[in-house]
């Protein structure tokens, strides 16, 4: 989107009854919902995702996280990003790791770009009344105020270890994930994982135009992008919190 352009529209899609939606979340503890978005706003989203040049490489190794930016990545050699890729898998083994690129929005209401950003303009949308209203029909939580979000791109080697999102202090009721990919197999990986206690595990493969929500804390994981992938895996993924940001 150029500078001055007017920001983008999103619009819930309006056959969607968040009532009836309810009854699946209550049942499982999460949902899928396809067609999410109405009219063209998940094909500007995607198209604008996959042209950007500014996302980070957000990795964990040796128990640190780094966010290292585009220039960063380029400037390593083969030899660096294969010795970094056989640390981050090696330590994956036992370890909470994680290897994907990322474009955050910032919560600060001075740091947003609406105007100027079309992935801005979809985390304004996100934490609107009227989404937010939908969503707490959807979850049967009254108390969910606010909702931030990271555009996320998994390619061929990507992947997410088991985690529950439980942090201390981030007042998170729920997660989200808007699913941004076309034509995906499941076959290719990518796939989010819920890890029961009792050793079953049920996957949500990527889809277009849908949003996934599920309940926390629970464990969860993204399953690694094969090398054979067709596509990379783009979502715009975030957390309802039951606080607004100062």
């Amino acid at each position: 989107m150029q500078k001055g352009a007017m920001p983008f529209r999103f619009q819930i899609n309006t056959s969607l009854d968040p009532a009836k939606l309810s009854q699946q979340f209550v049942d499982r503890g999460y949902i899928s919902i396809p067609g999410f978005l109405a009219g063209e706003g998940a094909r500007a989203l995607k198209t604008a995702l996959a042209q950007r040049s500014d996302w980070h490489w957000a990795i964990s190794a040796d128990g640190n996280v780094y966010d290292l930016p585009p220039e960063t990545r380029a400037a390593m050699t083969e030899a660096q990003c294969e010795e970094l890729d056989r640390r981050i898998y090696a330590a994956a083994r036992d370890k909470f790791q994680f290897r994907f690129s990322s474009v955050r929005v910032p919560d600060p209401v001075a740091d947003r770009q609406p105007e100027t950003d079309i992935l801005h303009a979809f985390a304004e949308f996100m934490r609107s009344e009227a989404v937010m209203a939908f969503l707490r029909i959807v979850a049967g939580r009254a108390a969910i105020r606010f909702a931030d979000a990271q555009a996320t791109a998994y390619h061929p080697g990507d992947f997410l270890t088991g985690h529950d999102d439980d942090v201390e202090g981030k007042s998170r009721e729920l997660a989200y994930v808007m699913g941004l990919t076309e034509n995906w197999r499941v076959e290719w990986g990518g796939l989010l994982l819920f890890h029961g206690s009792d050793g079953q595990v049920n996957g949500l493969v990527p889809r277009f135009n849908c949003l996934n929500m599920f309940a926390l804390p629970v464990m969860h994981s993204v399953s690694q992008v094969t090398p054979f992938a067709g596509e990379v895996r783009h979502t715009v993924t975030g957390w309802l919190r039951t606080a607004i940001p100062s």
